[in-house]
């Protein structure tokens, strides 16, 4: 029988705080933490000049075990260690070792700067500059395994390096891997950092954002004068548990994983899916059991391209059927790519319990070619509802959809 599966903690890191009251703050007051980043001025040809950093300070931890540690392994080890704590589960505690507890983890990719010292070896015929930890900085799985190893997690890690769903895919399968009877806990989530690369990524495809004069006013995903996306930086953690084993330890049980469900496209690398993004959110619902009537709120990817944006307010309008109530926090933070996933989850499960969700904040005038949902706008919106559901959308085609409950 499938068990249920439950959160009992989480934590996210990103451009509008780490608390969620602080966090609740910056929502209500319709913060942009988009910046204009004079360093990037340097790259010839390079349009952009926008991104949502962070101003993030490693805490004191051991040198011995946080060597290894890039700045994306670093941000997605202080955001899990807070989540543990959040869960009520200290550093040392029997659960984390006896192998029923693992991790699922990812991001785009490991950090950038111990690649550019494989670089020089390569350019310049020069090793000085690589170390013992060179590649456990670049690697993909350095999020899942430093925290792993920082730790002593001994159970079952999954490494979800799928761009824009590899946290959202990594809740996916933590949550399938605890229903089906092989771990109680899982830490699920994703983390990335900031680099231009990431940026010039979108710049060279023509979907990054160019209001470099403001801004404050982009991204502006559904907008109609909507110029692209901006990237961002963060990481998220979310400690799934299954229902029983959270109760037995007295935890504190925030939400539910109701559903999840995942698919590719198998058409293009890099242009959405209508079809296909809607296969995943009916995924989705049928792993819950839903009426899509009864989901009251959806979380959006809502990148800010055109491209993007059209195809999947059109296919949340055609599993939902109706104007069902609907924004973006991309138009926050920006895309923070690998972690967006975990990190729009949380501030949304937490809207859900505050029974208040954000508005789509630069969004002025709807584009008339993107779908008919509820577009929150203004203040926001009150809405008492017991489902949310969050979806991400990724290069390669591949698309997730999460249904989260909520535990009154």
């Amino acid at each position: 029988m499938k068990k249920r599966v439950v959160i009992t903690g989480g934590s996210v890191i990103c451009s509008l705080g780490n608390e969620w009251p602080e966090i609740l703050t910056a929502l209500k007051a319709g913060k942009n933490c988009v910046r204009y980043m004079k360093d990037w001025e340097k790259y010839s040809r390079m349009n952009t000049m926008l991104a949502a950093p962070l101003d993030f300070i490693m805490p004191d931890y051991p040198r011995k075990k946080t060597r290894g540690l890039g700045r994306v392994a670093q941000l997605a080890l202080v955001s899990a260690d807070r989540a543990l704590a959040n869960a009520g589960i200290k550093e040392g505690d029997p659960v984390l070792k006896n192998g029923r507890t693992g991790i699922a983890y990812g991001s785009s990719m490991g950090s950038i700067e111990p690649l550019l010292d494989f670089y020089s070896m390569l350019f310049q015929d020069d090793v000085s500059k690589i170390s013992a930890t060179t590649y456990i900085k670049a690697m993909p799985q350095t999020c899942a395994a430093n925290i792993g190893v920082f730790f002593g997690l001994t159970g079952r890690i999954i490494t979800t390096n799928t761009a824009c769903t590899s946290s959202s895919q990594a809740i996916g399968f933590a949550y399938e891997t605890i229903a089906h009877g092989v771990q109680d806990i899982m830490l699920a989530g994703g983390a990335e950092e900031m680099n231009p690369a990431n940026a010039a990524v979108f710049d060279t495809l023509f979907a990054a954002s160019c209001k470099n004069d403001a801004p404050e006013k982009t991204p502006a995903a559904y907008d109609k004068n909507r110029d692209g996306l901006v990237v961002g930086e963060g990481a998220g953690t979310l400690i799934l548990e299954e229902y029983e084993h959270a109760n037995k330890r007295g935890a504190n049980i925030i939400a539910e994983v109701a559903g999840f469900g995942t698919n590719t496209d198998g058409t293009h690398i890099t242009q959405p899916n209508r079809s296909t993004m809607g296969v995943a959110m009916k995924l989705a619902l049928e792993d819950s059991g839903l009426d899509p009537a009864l989901i009251g709120y959806v979380n959006t990817h809502g990148t800010a391209t055109d491209r993007g944006d059209i195809a999947e307010s059109w296919a949340t309008a055609d599993v939902f059927q109706r104007p069902v109530p609907a924004s973006t926090l991309k138009n926050y933070i920006g895309h923070t790519l690998g972690a967006c996933g975990v990190i729009e989850a949380w501030i949304s499960i937490n809207m859900m319990k505050e029974k208040w969700f954000c508005p789509n904040i630069n969004l002025e005038e709807l584009d008339p070619l993107c779908g008919p949902l509820d577009y929150i706008t203004g203040n926001g919106r009150e809405i008492n509802t017991e489902y949310i559901m969050s979806n991400n959308f990724a290069f390669g085609g591949i698309n997730s959809s999460l249904i989260f409950k909520d535990v009154r």
